[in-house]
């Protein structure tokens, strides 16, 4: 730039030489009076305005404010040369902000530089996007990023940039980002070859999925399978092994993402995860003596522990992680305690048992003394984490003991912990006294308001230990001085319950009358109004202080402030009542015990810490915290489903009544949204033959279009199925970021896995072969649904019913006529019997078609008793459905069809209503489509 544009060179020169500020303003000043002449007069090439606009932005770098070459920058970028184009980005990043005017004349010029083919200027607008992007730029460009991101034509850079930029827009403008509807399309994207692109992209799948989660679940598999192939296979190029660590960035953040999902229930997954768990904590077993190997490997490290801990925290993993966690916590590196002690506060808040954390209790407690104040605060979060009713006494002395000289930034957290641990893990009332009393002293200013509030709500609803409350805090306001929050504490209680010590020696009304108002003076306008109300109630329990009460409320009615003058005058007129006046008695009478209600402090706690935009899993404060922290998030979900819903339901029957509007809402919900919205199934009437046909029969084509071929193949026994699907590539091209997902209605009632991770690409015109392993765990009606979905050119996604139907999981039982008939009357009719009268077709020669009816019957695993039924042309059968759950369920059947009517009766009686109900819906199904 410096030697194509001479001017420019010269005015950096000329600026640089300039000695004092007044000969650089100077400069500066005559250059933008030319300059802005030059614009005025207009008739500037495209090289004149490039070099004015540099000298601009080099002024406003400087640091001067600049109100010229906004317009000449909107038409830089328009140029179609680089070096223009580039000056003209640069200004409109630098000059403009995201609510400026002139943003709107530029966003069709960076939408033709999306839509380009030149992938420098596609770059170029991404940057300008990211960097200044507010939201109506985010509105009318976040559909092309995203088609560059998705783009198969797009270059490596390009897409790690749009990837980055779809991020910048949705954290700045969540709204914008149609997250759940691009969700598939950018999780393909995991799959692809750069690793590069990869790790962006995973970035764009954590921000999308704290949010969206059901709509990215599809995204767990992609990152097992990725670690999969990082830790145990070492695919990936040498580019991308850091100091031979593969890719330990995207190891990190492939980790944090599983743990934003629960833990799977597939064995395939879980058997995947254990092995690069078990491997990564195997890397780490030995120190390497290379620096910047050993942060790699402790950085993918600790996410693994992480992810070890949120998936069970009684594996061995677990137990190994102790081990290792143990010896990062004593470590010379700041950074490897610092990660030690967090993780192990995460191990604290999620296990059953603290034991593995007790063992290096001495050494967390050193760590409150450690030379880094970050290390100090971790070691804090983690003896929090850690204190139960056995350690409680310990922690929160050294805790106290701490508090004295810890740093003022720590002081207040450490209050309220300090403050919640005592109260939570109490072991007499005594001892909580006396453990808060000392907390107030010791912390004074740093005490907030909520902590001597709940001191006095704990003493005002314990009457034992209102008296033995009273003497300690007498003690304590003895000291020369006591801080105004001892003082609150000291009034609130002695007004109360002072009556209770006064006949002790040393507790007199006049000592606890001198006492606490040798304090006043040095008290803030709210605690003495405090004081007074403690006055008053002492006029009414104490009358020989009478006369010193009565003056102190005659000095205070003359006071500038308004609220304490108040109160002295009100209680003023009331101390000079006549003694068989009840009204002081009936005001002054003890405070009767709050209602129940929880802490203020976890919330001020949770409040002060707050959320980062990487969100935690889990918080501090152990694992009662994390369930109570779980069960409230899930109600939160479901009352903002709830709220939705009702807003939906007001605007749609506004012009009815109340009840009507009412009448939508399903008032008696209390369950949370389902696992995943149910995918949009593929139709067509092939598509619906091929898949009744196959509920009867256990091989045949369940899809097929001019892409793909989907076959299945089964078996069953007893509860348990396999299935085996055959994918076929019919096209000369691989079909990459393949994603398979089953989709199931009642995880309770049905039990469909994959035997190992599907596979990702699909070589041309080969077949490959995915393993479900199906378990019926109790009736059941909506089958699974199969989700395809890959790259051939563009996206596509297909959703197809499997055909795993409740008779799948029956099993021949042989009857007599005699037994058949006991047990058909035995079970009795409605509700245990399902019975339809549907219309048939005769075959060609006029005549009932039996063999179709024999096939469909037996097709639905049902064993034909033949010779039961009189009438040769009925069909009688009998089975017995096998569930993991709910044990064997006996079903019988009677077929009835009718020539001369063209009729058919078909009626199911099983000691199950619903298998019944649902067994006669498929025969019928069958008998009705030819099957």
């Amino acid at each position: 730039m410096a030697t194509t544009m001479r001017g420019l060179t010269q005015f950096i020169a000329d600026i640089r030489g300039a000695r004092v500020r007044e000969l650089e303003e100077k400069r500066i000043n005559k250059e933008m009076a030319n300059i802005r002449k030059k614009f005025k007069d207009g008739n500037l090439d495209g090289y004149q305005k490039k070099k004015y606009v540099a000298k601009i932005i080099f002024t406003y770098i400087l640091g001067y404010k600049v109100d010229v070459g906004h317009m000449e920058a909107v038409n830089l970028i328009s140029s179609p040369k680089y070096s223009e184009k580039q000056i003209g980005y640069l200004a409109v990043t630098l000059l403009m902000h995201e609510n400026s005017d002139f943003l709107r004349l530029v966003v069709n010029s960076i939408r033709k530089d999306l839509h380009g083919n030149n992938e420098i200027d596609n770059c170029l607008a991404l940057h300008a996007i990211a960097n200044v992007g507010g939201s109506e730029m985010a509105e009318a460009l976040a559909e092309d990023v995203h088609r560059l991101l998705i783009s198969p034509t797009s270059e490596s850079f390009v897409k790690k940039k749009a990837a980055l930029t779809l991020l910048r827009l949705y954290r700045k403008h969540p709204d914008v980002i149609p997250a759940a509807e691009w969700a598939l399309r950018i999780i393909s994207l995991m799959d692809d070859e750069d690793l590069g692109v990869v790790i962006c992209v995973t970035t764009l799948v954590m921000a999308l999925a704290q949010d969206n989660l059901d709509a990215y679940s599809v995204s767990y598999t992609k990152a097992v399978d990725r670690l999969n192939r990082l830790v145990i296979e070492h695919e990936y190029s040498a580019t991308y092994a850091y100091y031979r660590v593969p890719s330990p960035w995207l190891q990190v953040k492939l980790l944090r993402l599983l743990q934003y999902y629960p833990p799977s229930e597939d064995p395939a997954i879980r058997s995947v995860l254990h092995q690069v768990l078990q491997t990564i904590m195997n890397n780490s077993a030995e120190i390497s003596r290379n620096v910047q190997h050993n942060n790699a490997q402790h950085a993918v490290l600790f996410e693994a522990i992480g992810l070890a801990i949120h998936l069970d925290t009684n594996s061995p993993l677990v137990s190994t992680a102790a081990v290792l966690l143990a010896r990062f916590i004593s470590s010379r590196e700041t950074n490897v305690r610092y990660l030690g002690l967090d993780t192990m506060a995460h191990l604290a808040a999620r296990a059953e048992s603290l034991e593995p954390v007790k063992k290096h209790q001495s050494t967390i407690i050193l760590s409150l003394r450690d030379k880094d104040i970050s290390v100090r605060r971790r070691a804090l979060d983690l003896l929090y984490s850690m204190c139960d009713v056995d350690n409680s006494e310990l922690i929160v002395g050294e805790l106290l003991r701490y508090l004295r000289v810890a740093d003022y930034a720590l002081r207040e957290e450490m209050v309220l912990k300090i403050a919640i641990l005592t109260e939570k893990y109490a072991t007499s009332y005594k001892w909580y006294v006396d453990t808060i009393l000392q907390l107030i002293s010791a912390a004074g200013d740093h005490v907030g308001e909520e902590v001597w509030y709940r001191v006095v709500q704990i003493v005002t609803n314990t009457e034992d230990l209102q008296e033995y409350a009273a003497k300690v805090v007498f003690e304590y306001l003895k000291a020369p001085t006591a801080h105004e929050s001892l003082v609150k504490v000291g009034g609130y209680i002695l007004g109360e319950y002072g009556h209770l010590i006064a006949n002790e020696p040393g507790y007199s009304p006049l000592e606890q009358f001198h006492i606490l108002h040798s304090k006043s003076q040095f008290c803030m306008a709210a605690t003495r109004s405090l004081l007074l109300s403690t006055y008053i109630k002492w006029v009414n329990v104490f009358p020989e202080i009478k006369p010193q009460l009565v003056l102190i409320f005659e000095r205070y009615r003359h006071v500038l402030d308004s609220e304490l003058q108040q109160r002295a005058c009100e209680f003023y007129a009331l101390a000079q009542r006549p003694e068989e006046d009840e009204l002081l008695q009936n005001v002054c009478e003890e405070m009767p015990p709050f209602p129940p209600r929880s802490s203020t402090l976890l919330s001020r706690l949770n409040k002060k810490q707050g959320d980062t935009e990487d969100k935690r899993t889990w918080i501090h404060g152990g694992k009662d915290a994390n369930v109570d922290r779980e069960l409230t998030r899930r109600k939160t979900l479901i009352q903002t489903n709830g709220s939705a819903a009702s807003h939906t339901a007001t605007g749609a029957a506004s012009t009815q009544d109340v009840m009507g509007s009412l009448a939508g809402l399903d008032l008696g919900r209390t369950d949370g949204p389902s696992s995943s919205e149910q995918p949009n199934l593929a139709v067509g009437p092939n598509i619906d033959r091929w898949y009744e046909k196959l509920t009867s029969n256990s091989d045949g084509v369940l899809f097929e279009d001019v892409q793909v071929q989907i076959g299945i193949k089964s078996r069953y026994q007893g509860h348990i199925g396999q299935l085996a699907i055959y994918i076929g590539n019919k096209v000369p091209t691989p079909l990459t970021s393949f994603i398979t997902a089953v989709h199931i209605d009642d995880p309770e009632a049905l039990s469909v896995t994959f035997a190992k991770i599907p596979p990702n690409v699909i070589a041309p015109r080969t077949q490959t072969q995915q393993l479900l392993h199906v378990e019926c765990k109790k009736a059941f009606s909506t089958p699974p649904i199969l989700t395809v979905s890959f790259l051939a050119g563009s996206h596509q996604t297909t959703s197809i019913r499997l055909p795993i139907v409740l008779t799948k999981f029956l099993d021949h039982v042989k009857l007599g006529q005699a037994d058949f008939f006991e047990r058909w009357k035995l079970i009795g009719g409605a509700p245990r019997e399902s019975q339809s009268i549907f219309p048939i077709t005769l075959n060609s020669t006029g005549q009932l078609d039996l063999p179709k009816f024999r096939q469909a019957v037996t097709g639905h695993r049902f064993n034909l008793l033949d010779g039961v039924d009189p009438n040769p042309n009925n069909f009688v059968g009998a089975g017995v459905l096998h569930t993991s759950v709910e044990g064997k369920v006996g079903c019988l059947l009677r077929l009835e069809p009718n020539k001369e009517a063209k009729l058919c009766r078909l009626t199911v009686r099983s000691t199950s209503e619903d298998v019944a109900k649902e067994a006669q819906k498929l025969l019928q199904k069958s008998l009705q489509g030819g099957t």
